[in-house]
């Protein structure tokens, strides 16, 4: 019970000396508390200056990068400004340009304020600088000597400079223009110099292209007045096609450089128009030539006219791509049909005027069959052109009046250009037939013209049916060919009637001949017949370009004398007359052949 009581005790001493020591904590905690309380007085209007402070401080900071960032820009602004004003150099384009996008991208989102405008100035000046070498390299390559080639095509682009150009025309399409950036200040400006680079471009190769063609083009009508008809035409034709072909070229490198592809068609037509005008003159030159001497120069005109014919849609696929209303080649064409038109019926009069001026045309070819031949000889190689113009001049027009051919006995039909062609030939040659015919009868001795019809005939007959130099005898009807045959035939039966029938009609027999005398008489004038044929034939010479048919001609003269002089003698023989005739009977028939063979030698 002590135990406890004591153990009480002990425990209550603990618990006053804890309730004590609370006491002194709680005491202290106060006194804690309220200095914190003050110190937290103290130190509140401090730590609100010290937040100012530091706001200041990172204002600061910013304003020197702001700073900083200026100076830097300004130093490049410096630095690139320098690098435009002096301008692009070939060797240093891409530094150029990149320089160049540089300053278009500091604008792009700024407002317009001065530092934007006088970046746009720089822009602007750049864009002028890159126009600038871009017309100064067109410039070296669309210069220099022209030197002709034999295919009429200029000297191609240089391609080192094309090698620089294809790079500073990819830099110029990227600038600003106002169809892309309507807002951009620099757009207008340098949609002039581009446009300006542009128009100087067309200008420039225009000029250049038609340098190099004039040389040519110039010694094509010179050439046209000397060489034949269709080679004339055919070297017009390859001028043509060079002048085509270099267009061709041209638009192609239009498309390539044009700085601003969307006015291609409208620098095209600027491009072509000296290079269709040089081809406008040239095809002048060649109608007037044509139209002084139409006769001459028939032939170039339907080959010129052929050429054009032929390169027709080519042209006007070139005028298509330049958006030109207007077409110089077709103007060209309708001028050379109308002079063609005119000259077939001009032709079949110049033949049939030929037989009113008969004179002395002695025993040769005459001028008008020759010229015929020629001419008739050149149609070959523009037989399609001469037949469409012939067509649109209608069949049988080229009479000039003196009306159709019967029904039945004109070739093809009416719309058959080959067939009209036909009739044509048959009416040239028709009517050269008929003034030789009244050629031959015009002259005063029956026998002269005689030769004289039978070596046109025979020439015409060779040069064209018989051993042509061309592929006429194609394009002669059957028509045509039995009208030669059959002139031939009546001037060579012509020739025998004129020259041999006095000849044999000198021993023919007539019943009141009786007697020496009548036998006398008939040598006598044999012979003397025979020597009279023998000077004319040494002074008029039978088919002299003719061997064949000099030979054929001297065996029917031969079988035709010869047989009658040998009846004749034996006749003699029978009323034994040719003692008392020898005298008279100057050779023997194999000395008459041999005679007779010498008229054709």
């Amino acid at each position: 019970m002590d135990d406890e009581t004591a153990e009480i005790e002990l425990l209550d001493q603990h618990l006053n000396k804890t309730h004590q020591i609370s006491q002194r904590m709680t005491s202290i905690l106060s006194k804690f508390d309220t200095r914190l309380i003050k110190l937290d007085k103290s130190i509140l209007p401090l730590h609100k200056s010290t937040q100012a402070l530091t706001r200041i401080a990172d204002n600061i900071e910013r304003t020197l990068a702001s700073i900083d960032k200026i100076v830097s820009d300004q130093d490049g602004v410096a630095v690139e400004e320098a690098l435009i004003l002096k301008g692009p150099q070939p060797e240093n384009l891409q530094v150029y340009v990149e320089a160049l996008e540089r300053l278009i991208a500091s604008i792009a989102f700024k407002p317009s304020d001065a530092s934007s405008r006088d970046t746009a100035r720089l822009i602007e000046t750049g864009g002028k600088k890159l126009a600038q070498l871009f017309t100064k390299l067109v410039a070296e390559g669309s210069s220099g000597a022209a030197i002709p080639s034999n295919d009429y095509t200029p000297i191609p682009f240089p391609s080192s400079l094309l090698d620089t150009l294809e790079p500073l025309v990819a830099a110029m399409r990227t600038l600003p223009l106002p169809a892309t950036h309507p807002s951009h200040p620099a757009a207008p400006g340098i949609q002039a110099a581009l446009t300006e680079a542009q128009r100087g471009y067309a200008n420039m190769r225009g000029a250049w292209v038609r340098k190099c063609l004039e040389v040519p083009a110039r010694r094509v009508v010179e050439r046209a007045e000397t060489v034949p008809g269709p080679q004339g035409g055919a070297e017009f034709a390859a001028w043509v096609e060079g002048l085509l072909s270099s267009v061709k070229e041209e638009h192609t490198l239009l498309v390539q450089l044009a700085p601003i592809p969307s006015s291609t068609p409208q620098t095209f037509a600027s491009l072509l128009t000296p290079i269709v005008t040089l081809f406008a003159n040239t095809l002048g030159g060649l109608s007037t030539l044509i139209k002084r001497a139409l006769q001459k120069h028939t032939f170039l005109a339907l080959s010129t006219y052929g050429a054009l014919v032929g390169c027709q849609a080519r042209w006007d696929d070139v005028m298509r791509k330049a958006a030109r209303k207007e077409n110089e080649l077709k103007d060209g064409l309708q001028t050379l049909r109308s002079t063609m038109l005119r000259s077939f019926p001009e032709f079949l009069v110049d033949i049939k005027s030929a037989a009113m001026q008969p004179g002395d045309v002695g025993t040769g070819v005459a001028t008008i069959t020759t010229s015929t031949i020629t001419y008739l000889n050149q149609i070959p190689p523009v037989a399609d052109a001469m037949a469409s113009a012939l067509n649109t001049l209608g069949d049988g027009n080229w009479r000039m009046g003196e009306g159709m051919s019967k029904t039945g006995q004109r070739t093809g039909m009416p719309d058959d250009e080959s067939g009209v062609l036909e009739n044509y030939i048959y009416d040239v040659i028709a009517a050269l037939i008929a003034t030789l015919n009244a050629l031959a009868k015009s002259q005063r001795r029956p026998a002269i013209g005689s030769v004289f019809l039978l070596n046109n005939i025979s020439s015409l007959r060779n040069q064209l049916l018989l051993n042509p130099t061309t592929t006429i005898d194609d394009l002669l009807s059957q028509r045509t060919q039995d009208a030669m045959n059959s002139a031939f035939r009546t001037a060579k039966a012509g020739y025998f009637d004129s020259n041999f029938s006095p000849l044999i009609t000198s021993l023919a027999d007539d019943p009141r001949d009786r007697g020496k005398s009548a036998a006398k008489e008939k040598w006598t004038r044999f012979f003397d017949t025979l020597e009279e044929l023998g000077d004319r034939h040494r002074v008029a010479r039978v088919m002299p370009d003719d061997v064949n048919g000099r030979e054929s001609l001297q065996e029917e003269a031969v079988r035709l004398v010869v047989p009658a002089m040998q009846r004749f003698l034996q006749k003699s023989r029978e009323k034994d007359l040719v003692k008392s005739v020898q005298k008279y009977i100057k050779a023997t028939p194999e000395e008459v052949e041999s005679q007779i063979r010498a008229f054709y030698q």
